[in-house]
């Protein structure tokens, strides 16, 4: 493994398309590199923290051989919402200058339907695996979070994870809970292979791969709404969170199997 990990930072230089009506309101985007994006604002709904889970979840998922997009930092200058018609739009382009987060665009890629599609047990099961570390409650029938890709699966849009960063005080308590929300997660029919995969993963997610990927995160994401933790503090509860959960993962994992044999 490297010692650092490394996130390239690319300039949006065009807005194509917002993707879906919601809070979030994420978009289609070129950058200067030639590519297309889609475009997570910092500016959105849910703020900061989601592009922080955003990245964390999707480079976790990537440390772990799980397909996802490549994700980039992306520069929004002051000047790039002027000629956005839409006003809703052009709000949260002013709100989002400077550092957001894209991933690269699948162009073509189709959202997994469970019923159209069926996986392998292991995948499915790393899968389960992952989102209970993540607490991630956005992976369920009415909304997979999945995209088959040149017949294989990626993980996309991992905003919704993490939250026991929406309240700092009782984080220990949060990483040794169980994820009673896996209980609705599309894949848990499937995930058969739950103690196989935490012993695969556990070894992979080392102290020092974890502090690699949270050191990824720009000071200026943690700089916000400070209250009484520094950067330095608050980029540590991150790395302290993850470690302490990966090492109760037992616990996890134990509640997942237990919602499974209620669901089968």
């Amino acid at each position: 493994m490297p010692s650092k990990l490394e996130v390239r930072t690319v300039n949006v230089t065009r807005y194509v398309t917002p993707l879906r009506e919601g809070g979030s309101l994420p978009a289609i985007a070129e950058a200067d590199d030639g590519f297309m994006y889609v475009l997570k604002f910092r500016g959105a709904g849910q703020g900061i923290k989601a592009l922080i889970a955003e990245l964390i979840g999707g480079e976790i998922a990537r440390a772990l051989g799980i397909k996802v997009p490549e994700i980039v930092f992306a520069l929004l200058d002051t000047a790039f919402g002027r000629t956005e018609p839409d006003e809703e739009i052009q709000d949260l382009l002013k709100a989002s200058v400077g550092m957001n987060l894209a991933l690269h665009y699948l162009s073509g890629a189709i959202t997994f339907d469970p019923a159209v599609t069926t996986l392998d047990a292991r995948l499915a099961s790393q899968i389960v695996w992952l989102d209970s570390l993540l607490m991630n409650v956005d992976r369920t029938p009415r909304n997979t979070n999945m995209l088959i890709w040149h017949k294989e699966l990626w993980l996309i849009d991992h905003g919704a994870t993490l939250y026991f960063h929406h309240n700092w005080q009782n984080w220990k308590e949060q990483a040794q809970k169980p994820f009673a929300q896996i209980k609705d997660h599309v894949l848990l029919p499937q995930a058969s292979q739950l103690e196989e995969v935490d012993a695969a993963f556990r070894p992979v997610l080392t102290e020092e791969r974890i502090r690699a990927i949270v050191d990824l995160l720009p000071d200026e994401w943690l700089s916000t709404d400070l209250e009484e933790a520094s950067v330095a503090e608050r980029r540590q509860v991150y790395a302290d969170f993850l470690i302490t959960r990966i090492a109760s993962s037992p616990i996890f994992v134990k509640e997942a199997q237990h919602a499974r044999k209620i669901l089968i």
